[in-house]
């Protein structure tokens, strides 16, 4: 492909996929708010500040750039402030879909990888996850996921889009190259937090330790950013190819506790990570892991960077990175 639309690509996951796109000889031209994302991290084509809800804005840059097609990252992430502001997440994810899919329909683009999540399956599992499983998101953010990829298929149905989405587990870890990582702000995410706690020497609340698991703190898969924007370029070619629009789980088919996350940052940093022991927060599961046999089977992924400790050791050069960088400024 010539060029593809990043929307989001200014943030965490999409950034990383506009590098690996980009290494592949395709131009990632990111569209983005800013407000939350960084303009330092758009590396490897163009940028345009704009609203994904903006239509006009999408309008120009599809004139403008004709892409072949998007990857649609853009939206809200945050589990806990959905279940404050559900409103707002309904709006900015899944109307933000909408008016992206019209968009697309308008300039015949007819590829789209949706950036989706592991939140549409809700709580009720205690094995690996299939794609074919059934459940009620938990939280708002999880449910504009849900409806969002309803619309994707309503608009294929309709329009003849041909789509994958991708259901994220636990994202985490940095580029190799430590130029891109994990900066959320506030940040919610369990590495970089642990991270900060370490180096802080500041306690890490840990939300829940009753939970039936085998050290009674919450278990995650987590899986390496690089390797989601490699299911990214895969998907890409996937479609290209002919291939059928589907669903496809990304994670590395088995959990690490909140505990065990921790053990392996306290072995990165050489620094003890103090804790506090808090309830278990609305909307939390026990355990959520993947069954990533469908993205192997049918584009050939492989999550083999996604080892704890790979994770954890790329999160923590990354953070040392930054923070070197900032403190040099």
């Amino acid at each position: 492909m010539g060029t593809v639309l990043v929307t989001g690509g200014a943030g965490y996951i999409g950034s990383h996929t506009a590098k690996a796109v980009a290494a592949t000889g395709t131009t990632p031209v990111t569209l983005d708010t800013l407000e939350n994302g960084h303009r330092d991290f758009v590396r490897w084509g163009p940028l345009v500040v704009a609203d994904v809800l903006d239509r006009a804005a999408l309008d120009a840059v599809f004139d403008e750039h004709r892409p072949e097609a998007v990857l649609h990252f853009a939206g809200l992430i945050d589990s806990a402030d959905s279940v404050a502001h559900p409103d707002k997440y309904f709006r900015t994810n899944v109307e933000g879909t909408r008016t992206l899919l019209s968009c697309m329909e308008t300039h015949n683009v007819t590829n789209l990888v949706f950036s989706s999540s592991a939140a549409v399956y809700g709580n009720d599992h205690n094995r690996p996850i299939r794609e074919n499983d059934t459940g009620i998101p938990a939280t708002p953010y999880g449910q504009s996921k849900y409806d969002s990829e309803a619309a994707i298929r309503h608009a294929a149905e309709d329009l003849g889009l041909r789509w994958t989405a991708l259901r994220y587990f636990n994202a985490a870890g940095a580029s190799a190259q430590g130029e891109i990582g994990e900066a959320h702000d506030p940040e919610t995410h369990l590495v970089p937090l642990a991270i900060a706690a370490a180096v802080n020497g500041t306690a890490f609340r840990i939300f829940g330790t009753d939970y039936d698991t085998p050290d009674g703190t919450a278990v995650r898969d987590f899986v390496h950013v690089e390797d989601l924007a490699d299911a990214h370029v895969r998907a890409l070619g996937y479609l290209s190819q002919g291939g059928s629009s589907d669903v496809f789980n990304l994670g590395a088919g088995q959990g690490a506790s909140v505990l065990e996350v921790l053990r392996e940052v306290e072995i990165a940093v050489g620094k003890p990570v103090e804790t506090s022991p808090e309830p278990r927060r609305p909307g939390d599961a026990p355990q959520l892991v993947a069954d990533w046999a469908r993205a192997a089977k049918k584009m050939g992924w492989r999550p083999d960077r996604s080892g704890l400790d790979h994770i954890v050791s790329s999160a923590w050069q990354w953070h040392r990175s930054a923070t070197t960088d900032q403190a040099n400024k």
